[in-house]
């Protein structure tokens, strides 16, 4: 049985999230479930990606929706509601990298970077291969400085444009640009001996 003010909540979804979130702040968890569903899969993918570990990423984004339904009634619609939910669950998560070594295992390392679906139909030697690419990259970005990892996830896996970055970060648009530009340069001096050591996958 659906919670007081949910009947009909479907038809709701093709609409402007306003009617979910007025919902979600009046105490319905139906509704925020609904609201946040499109959005997880991404947010921890990029979790898992600053943080480089699973149960790390899986704490973190637990925590933060957590405090995404705490905080509910404060969100006034001004960026849009994944840029409102990315900035807090990332806010969150670097600052749990301040407070935490991260410790990345082989098996976590095999599970952050083996995201993709691999086409049954491609050869075997060519699905490794792509996966060995993944995970050497994947190696590089995180020896990055915390700043210019976060921009590099945003930008290179995420797809996020200048503005989203910018909001997400509490930045401007000419930071984003800047620290994607070194970002960039320092990704591909960190690629470099990692192409000598893998010099058939770079």
């Amino acid at each position: 049985m659906s919670p007081p003010g949910v009947k009909g909540i479907g038809s709701i979804l093709s609409d402007d999230n306003k009617e979910l979130i007025r919902q979600a702040a009046e105490g319905s968890s139906q509704a925020f479930e609904l609201l946040i569903t499109p959005y997880t899969g991404r947010l921890f993918n990029t979790l898992m990606h600053i943080l480089r570990c699973r149960e790390s990423a899986e704490d973190v984004m637990q925590n933060a929706l957590f405090q995404a339904y705490l905080k509910l009634d404060t969100y006034r619609g001004h960026s849009a509601f994944y840029t409102w939910l990315y900035r807090i669950a990332i806010n969150m998560a670097l600052s749990y990298r301040r407070a935490t070594k991260p410790v990345v295992s082989m098996d976590q390392q095999q599970e952050m970077t083996g995201q993709e679906v691999i086409d049954h139909n491609e050869a075997v030697g060519e699905a490794l291969e792509r996966e060995e690419r993944a995970a050497v990259l994947h190696k590089a970005i995180g020896t990055l400085s915390e700043q210019y990892r976060s921009i590099i996830i945003l930008r290179e896996i995420e797809g996020c444009n200048y503005d989203t970055i910018a909001e997400i970060l509490s930045i401007s648009s000419g930071t984003v640009r800047s620290r994607l530009h070194r970002a960039r340069l320092q990704l591909k001096e960190k690629l470099l001996p990692l192409r000598n050591e893998h010099p058939s996958l770079l």
